[in-house]
C-alpha cells in the first residue's frame, strides 16, 4: 500500500528520512517494520510561531518496495538534422529553454551568445573581483547561463499562471540538479552547482543536432518586407531564420540597436537601490525567534519585505542567506553590485537587493532627450556615479545601515564578503533623494516589523540597478511577436516579460511555441 501524508514535525524530525520513520511509527500508527521506504514530495519551513516546524508531504510505501516513479518525467529530445532552424539570441534561461522547446517541436536551434561558455565565465568574473577588469562580453551579465549563473541560481517564482513551474524544475532536475529543488517551497540550486547543469543542456542541444556559437554578439537584425528572416553579427557573419529575442536586462547595446533602427520600444518602470547585508546570525536569530539562531536543523534563514512609502514600493529583491555581495558591472566606468549563494548557504553574511520602485515620470527633465532609453540612461548614471564616488573602482561605498537612516557617516564600515572591497561612502547624500529617502523610511518600517532588523551591523552598498529590463520590448499578447515585426518574438526579462530564472525559463518554451505555430 502506498500512502500520502501531511506531517508538521520538528525540524530534527524534518532531517532525515530514519527520523520521519520514527515518527510515523510513533504517531500515525504506521510501524517503522512495514515502510519500505519514503519519498518527500513537498517541504516548507514555517517560522511564524515561535516554535518553528516543518510541513511536509511524503509517499510512504507501506509492505512493497519503492517505486522509481519520478516526480516530473523526463522528456525525450531527438534530433533535428536536417529540420528547419530558428535562430536564438542569448543563452540565459529564456534562451536556453526556448531552444530545448524548439528541439521538442522538431525545429533546429542555431544559438548566438555574446559571451563565453559558462566555466570559462568563471575566469572573467574572478579577474572583476580580483583585478578590476571588466570584459564588456563576459561577466556576471553576459555568457552562457545569463545573469541567474553566477548570481545565486534562486528558482522560486510567482508565475505560475504562464506556465508550469514543475516542468521548469523537472528539466533542470534532468540536466543534474539535485531532485530537492521539487521538493522545497523556495528551491535553490545554487551559484557553484548551477553551471554544471547548464552546461548539460548545451551538451543536449548539441547532441540533437542544434548549433551554439559562442563570443557571437548580434548587431543587425536582417528585415524582409516587413519580417525579420535573420540576424547579423559583430564579425559580418549572417545567420537565417526567425528570431527569438533572449539578451538579458543588460544588453544596452541591443537595446540602443533596435532604438536606432525605429524598432519599436517601450520604456517601463524598474527598481533602484542598495545591497543589504547583515551578518547571517542576525538574520537567523529574527527569523527563528531565538537568541541561538538556527540551531543544526534548519538553514540560513531568508526574509522578505515590502512596503509604500510616498507612493511607491520598497522591497526587498533577490534575497541571498549565507551568500555574497559581488560586483555586477558588465561594462568598464561604472559599478553595480548583486548578490549570490552556493548551494549550501554557508558564508558568515545575509544579502539582498533594497529597492525602490522609479516609473518613468519620476525621472528628471533631462532624461526626456532620451525617450524611450531614459530609464536606461538612469541606470547607467546612477552606476557611473556609484563608480565615481569609489575613487574610479569598483571598491563599493559602503554604509552603516542605521547611519543610513539617520542621516549619518559611518566611521568605518564592518567587514563584508564583497571581495574586491568596501569604503565608507555617503549614499544617503549622493543617491538621487527620490530613492534614497525612501529606502530610508522603509528601512525605519523593516526596522520596527523586524526587531533587530535596524542595526549598524549591517551595511548598505552602492548600487542595485540590475533589478529587471529598463524598457519593453511590445509584442502580440497572444502570437507573441513583435508588434510591428513579424519573425521577431521578444523573449525573457531581457524584453520585459519575465523576473528571474524560472519566468524567464517558462518565456522562453512560450516563446519556441509560438515561433512553431506560425513559421511554417
Amino acid at each position: 500500500m502506498v500512502q500520502e501524508i501531511q506531517l508538521r514535525v520538528h525540524p530534527r524530525t524534518a532531517s532525515s528520512v530514519s527520523e520521519i520513520i520514527r515518527h510515523l511509527d510513533k504517531n500515525n500508527d504506521i510501524p517503522s517494520s512495514s515502510i519500505q521506504g519514503i519519498r518527500i514530495l513537498k517541504r516548507s519551513i514555517d517560522a511564524r510561531q515561535r516554535q518553528v516546524v516543518v510541513n511536509l508531504k511524503v509517499r510512504v510505501y507501506i509492505n512493497e518496495p519503492m517505486t522509481d516513479d519520478y516526480l516530473v518525467a523526463p522528456i525525450e529530445y531527438k534530433a533535428v538534422d536536417g529540420q528547419r532552424q530558428a535562430i536564438v539570441v542569448g543563452m540565459g534561461p529564456g534562451g536556453l529553454f526556448a531552444a530545448l522547446r524548439l528541439i521538442e517541436l522538431g525545429i533546429k536551434p542555431i544559438v548566438l551568445e555574446r559571451g563565453k561558455d559558462v566555466m570559462q565565465r568563471r575566469l572573467d568574473a574572478s579577474r572583476i573581483q580580483r583585478e578590476g577588469i571588466v570584459d564588456p562580453d563576459s561577466n556576471y551579465c553576459f555568457g552562457e547561463g545569463g545573469a541567474g549563473a553566477y548570481s545565486d541560481g534562486k528558482l522560486y517564482t510567482r508565475s505560475k499562471k504562464r506556465g508550469s513551474v514543475e516542468r521548469i524544475l523537472g528539466i533542470f532536475v534532468q540536466h543534474g540538479a539535485r531532485e530537492d529543488i521539487l521538493v522545497d517551497a523556495h528551491p535553490h540550486i545554487g551559484s557553484d552547482k548551477l553551471p554544471a547543469v547548464i552546461k548539460a543542456m548545451r551538451e543536449t542541444i548539441l547532441r540533437c543536432g542544434g548549433e551554439v556559437h559562442f563570443q557571437t554578439r548580434v548587431t543587425r537584425l536582417i528585415v524582409e518586407s516587413g519580417k525579420v528572416t535573420g540576424v547579423e553579427t559583430a564579425s559580418g557573419k549572417s545567420f537565417e531564420g526567425p528570431v527569438i529575442l533572449a539578451t538579458g536586462h543588460s544588453a544596452r547595446d541591443v537595446y540602443q540597436m533596435l532604438y536606432d533602427s525605429d524598432i519599436t520600444v517601450e520604456a517601463k518602470g524598474i527598481a533602484v537601490g542598495v545591497r543589504l547585508e547583515h551578518p547571517q546570525r542576525i538574520i537567523d536569530q529574527i527569523q527563528y525567534h531565538s537568541v541561538l539562531g538556527r540551531g543544526e536543523y534548519l538553514p540560513a534563514a531568508e526574509y522578505n519585505f515590502v512596503t509604500q512609502i510616498d507612493h511607491r514600493g520598497v522591497y526587498s529583491f533577490c534575497m541571498c542567506p549565507g551568500g555574497f555581495v559581488v560586483p555586477a558591472v558588465s561594462e568598464p566606468g561604472g559599478l553595480v553590485v548583486n548578490g549570490m549563494s552556493p548551494s549550501n548557504r554557508g558564508s558568515h553574511w545575509a544579502n539582498s537587493g533594497m529597492v525602490v520602485e522609479i516609473h518613468p515620470e519620476d525621472l528628471p527633465d533631462r532624461f526626456k532627450q532620451y525617450g524611450e532609453l531614459a530609464m536606461m540612461k538612469f541606470q547607467e548614471e546612477m552606476e557611473r556615479r556609484a563608480f565615481i564616488e569609489a575613487d574610479n573602482s569598483l571598491i563599493a561605498g559602503a554604509q552603516r545601515m542605521k547611519d543610513f537612516v539617520d542621516g549619518k557617516p559611518s566611521r568605518n564600515i564592518p567587514p563584508s564578503s564583497y571581495l574586491p572591497g568596501v569604503q565608507t561612502s555617503r549614499l544617503d547624500q549622493w543617491m538621487p533623494p527620490y530613492v534614497a529617502n525612501r529606502l530610508r523610511k522603509g528601512f525605519a518600517v523593516f526596522g520596527k516589523n523586524a526587531r533587530g532588523f535596524l542595526t549598524n551591523d549591517a551595511i548598505v552598498i552602492g548600487v542595485e540597478t540590475r533589478t529587471s529590463s529598463p524598457l519593453r520590448i511590445p509584442r502580440d499578447p497572444v502570437q507573441l511577436h513583435h508588434v510591428t515585426l513579424e519573425g521577431l518574438y521578444p523573449c525573457g526579462e531581457g524584453a520585459g516579460y519575465a523576473g528571474g530564472i524560472v519566468s524567464s525559463a517558462i518565456d522562453g518554451e512560450r516563446c519556441a511555441e509560438a515561433l512553431a505555430s506560425q513559421e511554417q
